[in-house]
């Protein structure tokens, strides 16, 4: 097999894999945080709102795992999200030290407008890619996290949990 084995002297900003990578997603954060605007929130604050809807993680902890941000980071979205109405925070009784998140009825409401406009966001940034294409690119993507991360990223969709 002939493997992709990049060197420094080979590698350039127009074919560097990271960079094109990085770029693609910043892109597409971008776009999703024009979409979700209308509903008051940013890319970073929807995938909460998703989270808690969509699965049983209902805790910061879980949500910075599967966010992939740090607690401090998750910490702050959580606040802001708290500060504009869609959720709220409550000591577990159970144990103290562990904080629930539940969705008010306005973050119900915007978790369920959220996956519509994601998709046409998607569906924009793969205009042009016939599905055995976009197979393909999942399937690439989905080997680099396996390869990297040892987990599979079904593992951290949202049906799984």
């Amino acid at each position: 097999m002939n493997l992709y084995e990049p060197t420094a002297e080979s590698l350039s900003a127009k074919d560097n894999v990271g960079h094109l990578l990085k770029f693609a997603s910043a892109c597409l954060s971008r776009k999703a945080d024009q979409a979700v605007a209308p509903l008051g929130l940013t890319a970073i604050q929807w995938r909460p709102l998703v989270i808690l809807r969509y699965t049983q993680i209902n805790t910061p902890a879980e949500l910075a795992r599967i966010v992939t941000v740090d607690t401090g980071a998750m910490t702050r979205t959580l606040d802001r999200l708290e500060a504009k109405g869609f959720i709220t925070r409550q000591r577990c009784q159970e144990d103290r030290r562990v904080v629930l998140l539940t969705l008010t009825p306005l973050g119900h409401d915007a978790a369920e407008k959220i996956l519509p406009i994601i998709s046409n966001t998607l569906n924009t940034h793969l205009k042009g890619f016939s599905k055995p294409e976009t197979s393909q690119l999942i399937g690439f993507l989905r080997r680099i996290i396996i390869i990297n991360s040892g987990h599979d990223p079904d593992s951290c969709s949202l049906g799984e949990h």
